[in-house]
Formats: structure tokens, C-alpha cells, sequence
């Protein structure tokens, strides 16, 4: 958890990594332009370190190009996204992974063709080897035995030869965080991760994010309230691109200008 959790502190927090003490990633002004749209607009959070996060708000709130921008998909119009103290805006994705912030995605995005460990594999050894189509894939035992940890820690180790086209949709969903693992990520987007799933499939993958936190910080983008109040400790609300409220769970369900834009609609 944090050393120190005011935004005092973050602010005046350096921008080299020794700002370890710090949140582990603030925007400041973040602002995404498209022409004349502003979808997210001088967007200034700090998210601590160990914590879960959530962003929600109606749609068109703003929350996926927020997501975008954090990693690399969009190019911010202005603003600044530190992480661990130093500015990664702008940034292309491969480099926004290899400074330890990875993602999950609302379409799942797996390698439908490929075994449940390959998938995991290809993702670990985007983090450690360069790719070399001259090289077996058995070539790296180290990345069979760290694939292997982590489908055991998403639960499933058991399904590693199967085609992750053969999956169940949960299943599916869970095997893309466990692509996002095997990257060792210390920050994790998780856009929509429960979009689909089944009230037994939302149940098991609210779990596994529960359990993946002990060593993460997660950031979460969900629709499900349900699932938003059991697992956060701090939500940004987001509305036309603006931060419309932030605060605990109880806080945000007691608040007006939330229940009159998002709670009640």
C-alpha cells in the first residue's frame, strides 16, 4: 500500500523515479481533443499504490479514451501521465508495457488459433526476450514456467493445450488478464472485464481480481455496480470528459450530482 496518500505530497512528488513514495500514476490536465470534440478534458487523478480503482460514468463519459490515453493507444492533445514519476504521454503501447502498465481490452483480444499458454507466452516473452521466429518456442523454458504460473493463478492450468478459441466466454475474458499478467505489469487497466460473463462468470472473475491485487494496482473501467462497489476503494466518476466526483464507494452512492447523471439512469 502507499507510503503516503495526500495529493500534496504527489504533487510535489519528483518526476524521476525515486518517486517511488508517490502514487504510482497521476494525470495532470489530461486532455484528449478529436476536431472539435473534447472527450476527456483537464482530467487530474492520483491513484496510489496497492489500490483499486474504478472509473465510471454514462456513456460517452469519456472513460475509454481516458483508458486510451493511459496506455498508449491515444496520444494525448495536452496534459501529462506520470507513471512511477516519469511522463509517459504519448508514449506507443510496447513502451507504456515496458514501463509496467499493461491492459485488458472491453472486445476480448486473444489469439484465438493459439493454445490458452501460448497466448500467455507470446505476452511474456514480449517482456523479456526479443522475438525470433528462428527460435523454438520451447526455446525459453523460463517463459513456459512463468506462462504456467500464471494460468495457475487465473485458474487455468489445466486448459493449457487447449485452442483459447474453445474457451467459454468468462474463461476467455480470464485468460486476456492473464495475457496482461505475464507482461508483470505493477499497473493494470482492465476495461469492461465482466462485459458478458454470466452471474456465476462475473462472481469468479470479481475473485480473481481480488485476488491479483495483493500484488497489483489495478485500475478498472466497469458498468456493473454491483461489481464497482464491491471491489474498489476509490471511484472517479467522469462526466462529458470531466471528473464529476471522486471518493469511496459510500460516498459516491450518497452523492447527488452522481445519482442525478449516472446512479439513477
Amino acid at each position: 500500500m502507499t507510503a503516503d496518500g495526500s495529493q500534496t505530497t504527489a504533487a510535489r512528488a519528483s518526476d524521476g523515479p525515486a518517486a517511488a513514495s508517490g502514487p504510482i500514476l497521476r494525470t495532470e490536465g489530461l486532455t484528449m481533443r478529436f476536431g472539435g470534440l473534447t472527450a476527456v478534458n483537464n482530467v487530474s487523478i492520483a491513484i496510489e499504490r496497492g489500490e483499486i480503482r474504478a472509473i465510471i460514468g454514462p456513456n460517452g463519459a469519456g472513460k475509454s479514451t481516458f483508458f486510451n490515453c493511459l496506455t498508449g493507444v491515444l496520444r494525448p492533445s495536452a496534459g501529462r501521465i506520470i507513471l512511477n514519476g516519469e511522463d509517459i504521454a504519448g508514449l506507443p503501447p510496447n513502451r507504456v508495457s515496458h514501463k509496467g502498465l499493461a491492459r485488458s481490452y472491453q472486445i476480448t483480444n486473444i489469439l484465438p488459433g493459439a493454445t490458452v499458454l501460448e497466448n500467455v507466452r507470446v505476452a511474456a516473452q514480449s517482456r523479456h526476450h526479443a522475438w525470433n521466429m528462428l527460435r523454438h518456442r520451447y526455446s525459453f523454458p523460463d517463459l513456459i514456467d512463468r506462462s504456467r504460473a500464471v494460468l495457475e493463478a487465473i485458474g487455468l492450468r489445466a486448459e493449457e493445450a487447449e485452442l483459447a478459441a474453445n474457451l467459454s466466454h468468462g474463461a476467455q475474458r480470464n485468460l486476456e488478464i492473464g495475457i496482461a499478467l505475464a507482461t508483470e505489469p505493477q499497473l493494470l487497466c482492465l476495461d469492461e472485464p465482466t462485459a458478458g460473463m454470466s452471474i456465476s462468470e462475473t462472481r469468479s472473475t470479481v475473485e480473481l481480481v481480488r485476488r491479483i491485487a495483493r500484488d497489483l494496482t489495478i485500475v478498472i473501467v466497469e458498468h456493473d455496480m454491483e461489481v464497482v462497489m464491491g471491489l474498489a476503494q476509490t471511484i472517479t466518476v467522469l462526466h462529458y470528459g470531466e471528473v464529476l466526483a471522486e471518493g469511496t464507494p459510500a460516498q459516491i452512492q450518497a452523492n447527488p450530482r452522481v445519482q442525478e447523471v449516472y446512479l439513477k439512469t
